[in-house]
């Protein structure tokens, strides 16, 4: 054995790899890492002169699955040539897999460096050697097969039986035979009741976040490092939320294996372990009814129901979370022709105009568009129709909700009062009992006892903020019977929650199939109640340039007269100087009045039909009869000239036949009165074309 090491292995480097595979065993298996640093004395009994000890993976398996930083700088510098001899208790320490295993023998093969353990030395270029190497390396790697699936096999058994807890959910703890038991304390009791009755009610977690953080509330959490029943309190988050209302342990049954891991090959090629989480109900073992829970079976299934259908998706139909978007049918219509969910488009910053579309194929044009005011208003009325009947029934229950939810706000808060106060007070207890002159534990117990009076004196302060909030704001039951009554009323009111709206609607509606009619303008609409009851409507589509509100009939008027004369940026500059507005309160531009025009069926300006139809301006007219502009205007101030002027700011507007009425009344005017000598005869100009001109005069 010693004949193999030479001197030019001895003048080398020898390294010592000292590794054990866990933090659990660095702790506790103190006697094994004791033995393999005494492999030193082994390596310097062989003649090696310097000894590098590697112990930087100490707590880390040699599986495969982690980075070994200390394995890597060994394997390089034995590559380098400048090691002799790589040394371990045994060859189980340097690796566990058959790739870092290979890959050491044929690095060291090639330079010449030898593997010593407590037992022999190898040469790697030694075919017997070799042989010897590739078998205790086989057998390290089925060694750490065979004991994953003794423990792996292990843990399944005692998991069938409902016996194997790898963490317990917060508001849990083990009892004295093994089973899981609620937390004695109260507050995590109710704080976990809480948490599911909120989002039973608001039906999205991210809304039960925002209302227990709008209160101030704080939820129990299980934190690294927290053993048996032990938690700590922190502010709602969703992660902390899911966690809780996701558990099937909370509705009484047992589950163990909701995650599963998976090899995969990671960075430079090195296998990694991933974890992936199964899908709800494909658990490894489901025992129902172990312990007790705190929330039903039937309710904790109806959750996790309307969670899946939180996540909207186009293709498996779910309508997702509902918004307070304007648009009432969001995740609830569907195509006719394609059978797709129809996205919501919203026309304009302020999402005034809603717009259904369905977007059909990746690579094909838009299935169906439309504009959804109608639609969503003639849902909204057959909605409110079938609640109407029970809309008493509904306020008294919506009183009696109110006063459940104050309650449980109030409850809350006392409970963390109540906490609060015992916190203080046995702060101040153990101030009390300490020694006066140790100032080292009896300033930090005075800075608790401080810090404890003050969340007192902060949750009373709330506690009664909120009493009073509530009789000032709670509505009395006579108030809601009044809003029952108008039930319409409180439908459209702005104030009006729109995703309360949204939720009746889902309530009472499984779908709306939507289609367009062939050679009209109608969507046909067939509903699909919740009872079973299919109801088909038609609802004429808007053209374009309709609007969910309605223009004024005085501009309406004004720009019909108005595109006799001038075009449509024209228009929009004297509607703009008069102060008028769009329905939804915007300036007028040259495509809104464009669109305006549309829609009422008003024809284009245009030169030839000016010039055709003998429309012009007054400045026009003037220069056809031959007087000036103010003339023109007394006389229509007079009577004596039909005109017609839309605006306070704006062209008169008189057409050719009035002009030669106008013409011909002055003519007889003139023939029939006597002239005096001082009198000429009035004279006319020949009747001219009309010149066109296309500047804007007020």
């Amino acid at each position: 054995m010693v004949d193999k090491l030479e001197a030019k292995h001895t003048g080398r480097t020898a390294i010592l790899y000292v590794r054990q595979s866990s933090l659990q065993q660095v702790e506790a298996h103190e006697e094994s890492r004791r033995l393999q640093y005494q492999m030193r004395e082994r390596l310097i009994a062989l003649g090696c002169r310097n000894v590098e000890v590697i112990d930087e993976d100490l707590g880390k398996t040699a599986s495969g699955t982690v980075e070994r930083a200390g394995f890597a700088r060994m394997v390089a510098e034995v590559s380098l040539g400048q090691v002799g001899v790589v040394a371990a208790r045994d060859v189980s320490r340097l690796a566990r897999n058959i790739r870092d295993w290979y890959q050491l023998i044929e690095i060291c093969s090639v330079v010449d460096t030898m593997l010593v353990d407590h037992e022999s030395v190898y040469d790697p270029r030694r075919s017997n050697d070799r042989l010897l190497l590739g078998l205790k390396g086989n057998l390290s790697a089925y060694e750490l097969d065979v004991m994953r699936h003794r423990m792996v096999d292990a843990r399944c058994a005692k998991a069938a039986r409902g016996e194997m807890y790898s963490l317990l959910p917060v508001g849990y703890c083990k009892g004295v035979h093994g089973r899981l038991e609620k937390n004695p304390d109260r507050r995590v009791q109710k704080a976990v009741e809480l948490v599911f009755a909120k989002c039973l009610e608001l039906g999205a977690i991210g809304r039960v976040v925002v209302w227990m953080q709008d209160h101030e509330l704080e939820v129990p959490v299980r934190l690294p490092g927290c053993r048996g029943g032990e938690h700590r309190w922190r502010p709602a988050l969703t992660s902390n939320i899911s966690r809780i209302v996701t558990n099937p342990m909370y509705c009484g049954a047992y589950v163990w294996g909701r995650t599963h891991k998976v090899t995969q090959l990671g960075a430079h090629g090195r296998p990694q372990r991933v974890q992936r989480r199964r899908a709800q109900g494909k658990y490894e073992v489901l025992l129902h009814d172990r312990h007790e829970g705190y929330v039903s079976r039937k309710d904790f299934d109806r959750l996790q129901s309307m969670l899946a259908n939180n996540g909207q998706s186009f293709r498996k139909r779910r309508p997702g979370v509902a918004g307070r978007g304007k648009a009432l049918l969001a995740g609830v219509l569907r195509c006719g022709r394609c059978g797709r969910g129809m996205r919501v488009g919203y026309d304009g910053g302020v999402r005034r105009g809603v717009r259904y579309e369905c977007a059909g194929e990746a690579d094909a044009k838009t299935c169906i568009t439309f504009v959804g005011t109608q639609l969503d208003e003639l849902i909204g009325r057959e909605v409110v129709a079938v609640v109407s009947p029970a809309a008493q029934e509904a306020a008294r229950q919506a009183a009696h909700c109110g006063l459940e939810a104050r309650r449980e706000v109030m409850g809350a808060l006392e409970r963390d009062l109540e906490a609060a106060r015992y916190a203080a007070s046995l702060a101040r207890r153990q101030y009390d009992q300490v020694d006066p002159d140790n100032r080292l534990v009896a300033a930090e117990l005075e800075r608790r006892w401080n810090e404890g009076s003050l969340r007192v004196e902060e949750l009373e302060r709330r506690l009664t903020a909120e009493h009073e909030e509530v009789q000032r704001r709670a509505p009395s039951l006579e108030e809601l019977s009044e809003l029952a009554h108008d039930l319409v009323s409180v439908w459209h009111a702005d104030t009006t929650d729109m995703s309360l709206k949204k939720r009746i609607v889902r309530t009472l509606v499984q779908e709306v199939i939507v289609d367009l009619a062939t050679g009209s303008r109608d969507v046909v609409v067939v509903v699909h109640w919740k009872g079973g009851v299919h109801t088909e409507y038609r609802v004429q589509r808007r053209r374009q340039g309709e609007t969910g509100k309605t223009t004024s009939k005085t501009i309406v008027d004004a720009v019909r007269l108005l595109a006799r004369v001038l075009p449509d940026r024209a228009i929009a500059v004297f509607l703009a100087r008069n102060g008028l507005r769009t329905p939804f309160g915007k300036t007028w531009t040259t495509d809104r009045v464009r669109a305006l025009r549309s829609g009422y069926d008003i024809p284009v300006y245009s030169a030839q039909i000016h010039k055709h139809e003998g429309w012009m301006t007054l400045e026009q007219a003037a220069e056809v009869v031959g007087v000036s502009p103010t003339t023109v205007r007394r006389a229509i101030d007079r009577g004596a000239l039909e005109a017609e002027h839309p605006l306070r700011i704006s062209p008169w507007i008189i057409r050719l036949d009035a002009i030669d009425r106008f013409r011909q009344n002055r003519l007889i005017d003139s023939c029939s009165a006597t002239p005096s000598s001082a009198q000429q005869s009035p004279q006319f100009q020949r009747r001219r074309e009309m010149p066109h001109h296309g500047e804007i005069h007020p």
